[in-house]
């Protein structure tokens, strides 16, 4: 136990994707195991002796929301070490040094030495290899959860950095080249996790899609991960369309435990705009990587991103989206108005697009994700369906169950439908007819 962070408490607030919230959980657990004390927000009576925030920068608004984070924590106790780390810190690590509301910046592959570095500034040392290049180091970071804050369900990140260059992304220049975590290293932390009463463990990572160690690939990780004792769910976070193959469907759909439930990158629905975004692959693809999941599936939920307003996006090219889009019919999207960022090659490209276009365009498609949504779960209605109980809710003055089924639908069951007290039922299975 550290001497030196024995009894402080920690606050660690994150931004951005699954891997940072793997990442902040990782860090988290490290604290506490040299004595640190997590801090709870909702109590007025305490301040934190360290805070971190874990930074986002896959849009200019990420990294401003990233730096407003920075100063509302520092406000929130000046005397307070305050550490910034992830992705913003690492692309903008000289204005933060400027701006000097960070006591410590730690970027990318970096976190795994977060206690020599917080004990090194307590100590008044100079800080070293605290901010490399990540394009130069080609290890994958050693972190590891044993028992999540939520143990019900772990994220588990076995894939980092990313080799696609997207025109429109900066993640490849603040995360690195592709990077696997060793296959033995994720089936260990698996099992412990589920030694833990982990149910349900989330495999997540930059390019989830490129994992590859020793000759295993993701279908062949996530049938091992499925395979471990008390482990009854694996959730894949995110593919690339291309990964969808007959003989990957084959060797997942083996598996019961590996959920149903597939977010496929897309972007964009229109083949002229996906060339321009330097995507690897078409709409038809795309739409016969979805038949091919549904092939396996019943029902599967699938979800995806999309992006309006990139450069050079015209009436008829949006059009063309929203025609494919209500072909393909996903469960759900999550719509992104095409933000600018410094570095990338769409910044730099003609035709950039009104403000007003791209709220329009998001509209459209946020009211198309609404109706094919609600379709999806009507779909359901009467079936008999298995959640996962991950919290109790107050909801209109009514208690309730709070999970998730394999697909991920959110559902709520009314407490007082169930024998006994409701805790009993967290971290369990609940058959209820939807």
């Amino acid at each position: 136990m550290n001497e030196i962070l024995k009894d402080k408490i920690v606050y660690i607030y994150t931004l951005g994707c699954k891997v940072n919230q793997y990442e902040s959980d990782a860090m988290l657990e490290t604290l506490m195991n040299e004595g640190c004390l997590r801090y709870n927000p909702g109590d007025s009576s305490v301040l934190p002796d360290i805070i971190i925030i874990n930074t986002c920068s896959v849009t200019n608004m990420a990294d401003k929301k990233s730096r407003q984070i920075i100063h509302r924590m520092r406000r929130l106790n000046p005397d307070a070490i305050v550490v910034a780390t992830g992705c913003y810190v690492q692309s903008s690590s000289d204005e933060l040094l400027k701006d000097g509301s960070a006591d410590i910046i730690i970027g990318n592959n970096r976190k795994k030495d977060l206690i020599r570095l917080l004990t090194d500034y307590s100590e008044g040392r100079e800080l070293k290899d605290n901010l490399i290049n990540v394009n130069e180091d080609p290890e994958f970071e050693d972190l590891r959860i044993k028992i999540p804050e939520n143990h019900t369900r772990a994220y588990l990140k076995i894939q980092d950095g990313c080799n696609n260059f997207c025109s429109f992304c900066i993640i490849p220049y603040v995360r690195g080249r592709i990077k696997s975590k060793p296959a033995n290293e994720v089936i260990e932390e698996s099992k412990e996790l589920a030694e833990n009463g982990v149910k349900e463990i989330i495999l997540t990572g930059i390019d989830l899609s490129a994992y590859n160690d020793s000759g295993m690939d993701l279908a062949n990780i996530s049938c091992a991960v499925a395979e471990i004792p008390g482990i009854e769910r694996v959730r894949i976070s995110s593919l690339e369309p291309r990964k969808i193959t007959p003989l990957f469907m084959e060797k997942i759909s083996s598996r019961p435990e590996i959920c149903p439930h597939f977010h496929l990158s897309l972007q964009s629905a229109c083949n002229s705009t996906l060339k321009r975004m330097n995507r690897k692959y078409s709409i038809e693809e795309y739409k016969e990587a979805c038949e091919l999941i549904r092939h396996y599936y019943d029902r599967p939920a699938l979800t995806t991103d999309v992006i309006v307003g990139f450069p050079g996006e015209t009436d008829e090219e949006f059009a063309e989206t929203v025609k494919n889009l209500e072909d393909i019919n996903l469960y759900e999207m999550h719509v992104f108005k095409y933000s600018r960022r410094k570095g990338t090659v769409a910044d730099r490209m003609p035709d950039q697009v009104d403000e007003n276009i791209k709220n329009e365009r998001s509209d459209t498609l946020l009211h198309m994700t609404e109706r094919h949504k609600a379709a999806y779960e009507e779909s359901f209605k009467g079936s008999e369906v298995n959640v996962l109980v991950e919290e109790i809710i107050m909801k209109d003055e009514n208690l309730y169950l709070r999970g998730h089924t394999e697909r991920y639908l959110l559902i709520d069951i009314p407490a007082d439908t169930m024998s006994g007290e409701p805790e009993k039922y967290i971290n369990t299975f609940v058959t209820v007819t939807m």
